[in-house]
């Protein structure tokens, strides 16, 4: 028995029609189609797939002499399948994630906020603040607040430890998931643009408030002009990131967009340059500023390293899209 009869066989055994295999293999019907015509032949990283999704070894399916089905010998092996009371325990998580892990990130943005105060206040004689107790005193801020942060990114990766392997799995959906994951998108999908809207605008006019600060010469002012566009800017981050986590946590069970099957090792290589990218990033913000201590003007290594953070996923995007063409 070829190739072509053991998907036919396999399909029809499970129930499923070419459509449904298809968006299983995140392929499109006509390459099943052709499959099963033995037109074509799937590819190495489609026919381990199959086999994990049929939960049969990858020799039934490539040797024509074996006729009966060799089934997975441990469980490890087969495709995890999400129940609707998992999907949606799934999903009412990361709903309460994506709030926490948007104030561990807005207290990051606004934490370097009491240091500039601070710090200006001591310039003024009449606040009696000396530039000791101002640095001082500020930098412990800083490192509290940060502190706190980090504290709940470990535990929401702590809260995230059960559903790991939507990640780093391959997957099915039991009957019924799929159609509740899609109405839960569909009603959260005018927040999400209005989030998104909003949350993009305030990263944008976040600068308005410094150009504002330019025409006073009150030194103070300038500061606290400074620390309103840390906050709006902040804000518009918030938003994003709440949006962002739970429409992706719907995409993820959906495999849609980026969390397709094909595109998950993608996402590792890019995972591991985007923290590397934001470790360094960090580490010449606070560099930088502990060697010459002009706080007021450092802070200029975020807006450039956002922009060039963009450039950097851009790259990783082709990089990877032509290592995906020279692997086809």
């Amino acid at each position: 028995m070829i190739l072509a009869d053991k998907i036919i066989k396999l399909r029809k055994k499970n129930g499923w029609s070419q459509e449904e295999l298809a968006d299983k293999m995140d392929v499109s019907r006509q390459a099943v189609s052709k499959w099963e015509v033995a037109a074509t032949i799937p590819n190495l990283e489609k026919i381990m797939q199959l086999s994990e999704l049929f939960g049969v070894t990858t020799d039934y399916l490539l040797k024509d002499e074996i006729e009966d089905e060799e089934f997975s010998d441990t469980d490890d092996c087969r495709v995890k399948r999400i129940t609707i009371e998992e999907a949606n325990a799934y999903l009412d998580w990361r709903n309460i994630a994506s709030v926490r892990m948007a104030v561990a990130t807005f207290l990051c943005i606004i934490s370097i906020i009491p240091l500039l105060i601070l710090g200006a206040a001591s310039e003024v004689e009449e606040y009696g603040i000396t530039e000791n107790f101002a640095g001082g005193a500020g930098v412990i801020a800083l490192f509290l607040i940060v502190t706190i942060a980090v504290a709940i990114f470990i535990m929401c990766g702590f809260g995230n430890a059960p559903y790991d392997f939507i990640d780093e799995e391959p997957f099915e959906l039991e009957y019924g998931v799929k159609g509740m994951v899609k109405e839960r998108q569909k009603a959260y999908r005018a927040t999400y643009s209005r989030n998104k809207v909003i949350g993009a605008c305030m990263c944008v006019i976040s600068p308005v408030p410094i150009f504002i600060g330019a025409f006073t010469e009150n030194e103070f002012m300038v500061v606290v002009f400074l620390t309103i566009t840390i906050w709006i800017a902040g804000l518009g981050v918030f938003l994003l990131m709440i949006s962002g986590i739970r429409w992706s946590s719907m995409q993820k069970l959906l495999k849609e967009g980026d969390f397709v099957y094909k595109k998950k090792k993608q996402d590792k290589v890019k995972d591991a340059v985007a923290s590397a990218y934001w470790l360094i990033a960090t580490a010449i913000y606070l560099g930088w500023s502990f060697f010459t201590m002009d706080w007021g003007k450092t802070w200029i290594v975020w807006p450039v390293a956002g922009v060039l953070f963009a450039a950097v996923m851009a790259l990783c995007n082709i990089i990877a899209d032509r290592d995906q063409k020279d692997n086809l």
